[in-house]
């Protein structure tokens, strides 16, 4: 199949052309929206732009890059269509006192099903962050503190290793200006990071992460707070994007799993793996049938041989983009 024919309307032709780059474009849409399902909504637009636009595509940049850019400022206008229409953070029942409130935060995790067969187009040269580090969740959710031009500029410079002459494109705008927002988001970016400070994380897969992760389970699912709190790095911090509510510290945190226990009955975990990371599904019994039904997502972020933070998705739809099922019988 060649450009040609897809320039000439056959959608077959287009769509070879563009499976390739299919995954890695949900992937960048993800990063910059931070949702799943918005980033397969607006995939599916720069899809439909790039066919209507193929005729007059010159080729003076290559396809992915040409791609990449109508991605990008379909993404751009979600965002700002989404400023417009600000969404409600949903009521959550009885919160114990948090340690901090934070500003809302509209965040997703990222299926690690969903990695699969990305990376055969390697970061540019120019790339300054590590595959592993740029699907992490800290990194997408520091990207969302970042006003969207900063947040596209440092993706396609810093993750996909485009030039800075090849953003300016991209974002239709100068260099200095390019430049100027990667500085920007760069300081942003690097004081987040040093505050959180979660290194030295067991190796995916790993015998250490296994053993962590079941101990971790098994404390909550059994409802051992002295177990939990064993587990739990002293600054660790327990967050629920969008709840403004955030916890921290060991004590904080199992108080909260303890009393989110006693609220609603004791969690049922069923492990997966989120943006690189170790996560599970999480349900709660149905006082009603012989079931649990799905109360959320947690993602952990492990450092040596303690967890580091959870982050709580309240989400249940989510489950489905992990292949996990609706229900658990008891």
């Amino acid at each position: 199949m060649s450009i040609e024919q897809a320039q000439a309307g056959d959608e077959r032709a287009f769509a070879a052309l563009v499976e390739p780059y299919r995954r890695e474009l949900h992937l960048h849409c993800y990063r910059i929206l931070g949702s799943l399902d918005d980033a397969e909504e607006i995939l599916q637009e720069a899809l439909l732009a790039a066919w209507h636009g193929l005729p007059g595509f010159e080729e003076r940049a290559s396809l992915r890059a040409w791609l990449y850019r109508i991605a990008t400022n379909r993404c751009l206008n979600a965002l700002r269509d989404r400023k417009r229409r600000p969404r409600e953070v949903p009521p959550m029942a009885e919160p114990p006192q948090p340690t901090r409130i934070a500003e809302p935060m509209w965040l997703d995790p990222y299926p690690d099903v969903l990695l699969e067969g990305i990376g055969s187009n390697a970061p540019g040269p120019e790339s300054r962050y590590e595959t592993k580090e740029s699907v992490g969740l800290a990194f997408t959710a520091a990207l969302q503190h970042l006003p969207p031009r900063q947040r596209a500029a440092l993706v396609l410079r810093e993750v996909l290793g485009y030039r800075t002459s090849e953003v300016a494109e991209m974002l239709d705008t100068s260099e200095a200006s390019v430049k100027g927002a990667l500085q920007r988001a760069r300081a942003t970016l690097d004081e987040r990071a040093a505050a959180g400070g979660h290194e030295r994380a067991p190796l995916p897969g790993s015998a250490r992460e296994r053993e962590l992760v079941g101990w971790f389970a098994t404390a909550v699912e059994q409802g051992d707070t002295k177990g939990l709190i064993s587990l739990l790095t002293d600054s660790a911090w327990l967050t629920m994007p969008p709840q403004p509510y955030e916890y921290q510290g060991p004590e904080a945190i199992a108080g909260f799993i303890h009393q989110r226990s006693e609220l609603h009955g004791k969690l049922r975990l069923l492990p997966t793996r989120a943006n690189g990371q170790p996560a599970f599904g999480c349900y709660l019994p149905d006082p009603q049938a012989a079931v649990s039904r799905a109360y959320g997502t947690m993602v952990l972020t492990l450092t040596d041989d303690k967890v580091a933070a959870i982050t709580w998705f309240g989400e249940r739809s989510l489950l489905q983009h992990f292949g996990l099922p609706r229900t658990l019988p008891d």
